[in-house]
């Protein structure tokens, strides 16, 4: 991908970790922060990922749109050595922003500059969460008390659009898609499939509780990747017991996940990574500690790191004037780069 020079649309957080609405009016649905719409500004390039990480060998990424094979439109960036040199096969799942956000395709050349074959898949089908516009440098100042009634009715606003969005983005919509993306990798992409030893996975904010999906076995009369009850097909044997799917990765990688709940770690079957924020009001710390204690019951390799004093969103690409949360976004990179290479 050319050089940037300034992002305008990547998500750096997403949905609070909160039911699915039940489109009662009394009841209030998922809130999503301000990171979870809105991109922060990056001056993010190849040039800059050469200074943060003087060590390894980057080279540009050669990257585009596509959507012949894979049945959905994803965004594609491959290593120049590609296909003369192996590379592994690496899912990168985004969060409310989409494929289309600056940051989100910078992030993934990022993951390809490092010997992956990156495919970020619109897991959105086109419709994106609402004002995915780039935050300002700086607060906004309130004025007065107009302006104040404004931005609350603005908010207001926002958080009943983006409940609606959220409604139409359901596990029962998001993951055909990614079946569909992932047989066409099995298929386009056999190479790398094969030279990892199966596809490897990371998810960022609502891309991250995606990863655990597919690092779980389900049943699939329970749980069917359409969401829909599957009957048993007595000729096909079906009847002789539950009908186990997945995994559908080898590894994966997840940073400052969204709409978790404990239930998603259970049946964990491959390795996974976590990037996690202090007292995340959107990965709540009971939920991290229910899925810590069940991944260790399971005797699942995983593991889980946290980090002080950094917002939620904080490992998608964006400049930050804080220090401590520029040195944490790359510390947070390289703890998931590490444990796809080391896997």
């Amino acid at each position: 991908m050319a050089d940037q020079e300034v992002a305008t649309r990547a998500p750096e957080s997403d949905a609070q970790a909160s039911p699915a609405p039940t489109g009662s009016p009394d009841e209030p649905g998922p809130v999503m922060s301000e990171h979870c719409t809105t991109d922060r500004p990056t001056r993010m390039s190849i040039h800059l990922i050469r200074h943060l990480h003087p060590q390894l060998t980057v080279t540009q990424p050669t990257a585009r749109l596509l959507e012949e094979n894979f049945g959905n439109l994803v965004y594609l960036t491959k290593p120049e050595s590609y296909p003369s040199s192996p590379s592994k096969l690496l899912l990168l799942l985004t969060g409310g922003t989409g494929l289309k956000s600056t940051n989100n395709q910078i992030q993934a050349d990022k993951f390809a500059s490092e010997g992956y074959v990156v495919v970020m898949p619109d897991l959105f089908d086109g419709d994106p969460a609402p004002n995915s516009a780039a935050l300002p440098e700086s607060e906004t100042l309130v004025s007065s008390f107009l302006d104040a009634f404004k931005l609350k009715a603005a908010e207001t606003a926002k958080s009943f659009l983006i409940d609606m969005w959220l409604a139409r983005h359901t596990e029962e919509k998001v993951l055909p898609i990614l079946e569909k993306v992932i047989n066409a990798c099995e298929s386009e992409f056999a190479d790398a499939v094969g030279y990892g030893g199966g596809i490897y996975a990371v998810g960022y904010c609502f891309g991250g509780r995606y990863v655990l999906l597919l690092a779980s076995e389900r049943t699939v009369s329970q749980t069917s990747w359409t969401g829909a009850q599957k009957q048993p097909d007595e000729e096909a044997g079906e009847g002789q017991g539950p009908t186990k799917k997945g995994p559908s990765i080898k590894a994966g990688a997840l940073a400052h996940a969204t709409l978790v709940s404990p239930d998603d770690f259970k049946g964990l079957k491959s390795p996974v990574s976590l990037v996690c924020v202090e007292s995340d009001p959107m990965f709540p710390d009971e939920v991290r500690t229910a899925g810590e204690d069940a991944m260790s019951k399971g005797n699942l390799e995983h593991e889980v790191q946290v980090y002080p004093g950094v917002p939620h969103g904080f490992a998608v690409v964006g400049d930050y004037a804080d220090t401590n949360i520029k040195g944490a976004q790359v510390t947070a990179y390289e703890q998931m780069l590490k444990w796809l290479n080391e896997h």
